[in-house]
């Protein structure tokens, strides 16, 4: 078998893992990268809805879940959105603001993946594709005498036919969502064997599915899209939802689901510009019936079908006062408690990861294992919708990139 000795190995051809390669490699270090799939950037590649929506000029430490809100400020503040535009701007890539800050390439998502292999192939970067690692331990290094040793020794890595050694080793693999791409656990296994603690890995920016019941009540409103804000533990999104066969997706459910936890309530205003009880009580609105008033600030459908779910359309003249607060309470205030989530088949990406109390929050180095460092979203710090996890996995590539 072949030994490779290089100063910095990265496990995963993902954004973070590539980032990192080519900050090491711009410094002067040998670098490979072993990425299991057949291509680096599998994610990148349908991110965006194939556009890739490669950062947000409004990133800041707000938009980010961790244990530890502090730990992502570092690494955001020395590698900014600014700073990841002027380099897709210097490989004369067009991109665009869509909203809220999100940037877009005007183009295929494929075009900063080839901005990447370009930087990388600059930098000196070999990538190896279809390597799947096997086996990583840390030894003490060559004459040295004994255990004492181990901690500064250097990290073997296998594959099934390769072998490297390596002073720096980079896990840059992912969390646990969309498997089909070739996500696994890899990542917490290796922060397990060197003792590293795990926050639990849950779904993030996922569909949430509701019960049987209520999938039925609302099942012919399936495909219907509606702009509601969305509220749970104090976080409140405005953004549309969209009504699916299983529950409940859409911009808005889909920012919520990365705080929202079993059992917890959601709760979703139809009406987020009104005051319903207020409009429903006018004296002009008096003949109207219930669903013909809801028709207009409603996609009529849904109107028709929410009314018949909860309230018989008639005249609003013919409700009660109390009918009426209870008519606008569900029209700014519907909760639903979500029986689940579309699990990690359907998320973006995965809460949770490797505790960034084992982490420097400068470098990305484990505190206790020099030499070995975890990058992107295989760390706990989860961003919300909008670009924000490439830009995490951006910074803290470059910070480790400019440590290993």
């Amino acid at each position: 078998m072949h030994v490779h000795e290089k100063d910095v190995v990265v496990v995963g051809g993902g954004a973070a893992g590539l980032f990192c390669a080519i900050e090491a490699g711009k410094r002067g270090r040998s670098v490979a990268v072993l990425e299991h799939a057949d291509r680096i950037g599998k994610k990148i590649a349908i991110s965006g809805g194939g556009r890739c929506n490669f950062t947000n000029l409004n990133t800041s430490a707000e938009n980010f879940i961790s244990a530890n809100p502090h730990f992502c400020k570092s690494a955001l503040a020395r590698y900014t959105p600014v700073d990841f535009a002027s380099l897709v701007e210097k490989h004369g890539i067009e991109y665009h603001e869509k909203k809220l800050g999100q940037l877009f390439c005007d183009d295929s998502s494929s075009r900063i993946i080839e901005m990447l292999l370009t930087e990388a192939r600059v930098a000196g970067v070999e990538i190896h594709c279809r390597a799947v690692v096997q086996n990583v331990n840390k030894s003490a290094p060559p004459g040295s005498d004994g255990e004492s040793s181990v901690e500064n020794g250097l990290f073997k890595v296998q594959t099934q036919n390769q072998t490297f050694v390596t002073q720096s080793l980079v896990i840059a693999t992912g969390g646990l969502s969309i498997p089909p791409l070739g996500a696994t656990d890899f990542g917490y296994r290796v922060a397990r064997q060197f003792g590293l603690k795990i926050n639990d890995a849950r779904p993030a920016l996922v569909p949430l599915t509701l019960s049987r019941q209520i999938q039925f009540e609302l099942s012919t409103l399936s495909g219907i899209s509606i702009d509601a804000s969305v509220s749970c533990q104090g976080l409140q999104f405005r953004e549309n939802i969209l009504i699916t066969h299983r529950g409940l997706s859409g911009p808005a459910i889909l920012q919520i689901s990365s705080y929202w936890l079993p059992g917890l309530p959601i709760t979703i205003n139809l009406m987020p510009d009104h005051n319903a009880l207020e409009l429903l009580s006018e004296p002009q609105n008096r003949e109207m019936e219930l669903a013909n008033f809801l028709s207009q600030f409603l996609p009529r459908r849904f109107a028709h079908a929410w009314c018949a779910l909860n309230f018989p359309s008639q005249p609003l003249k013919r409700y009660t006062p109390r009918q009426l607060a209870d008519i606008a309470r569900k029209l700014n205030h519907w909760d639903i408690v979500p029986a689940g989530t579309e699990g990690f088949k359907k998320a973006e990406v995965t809460a949770g990861g490797v505790d960034t109390r084992e982490l420097s929050s400068q470098t990305m180095e484990v505190k206790n294992v020099p030499g070995l460092y975890f990058i992107g979203e295989v760390v706990d710090v989860t961003g919300q919708l909008g670009g924000y996890n490439f830009q995490w996995a951006w910074a803290s590539g470059f910070a480790a990139g400019q440590s290993v």
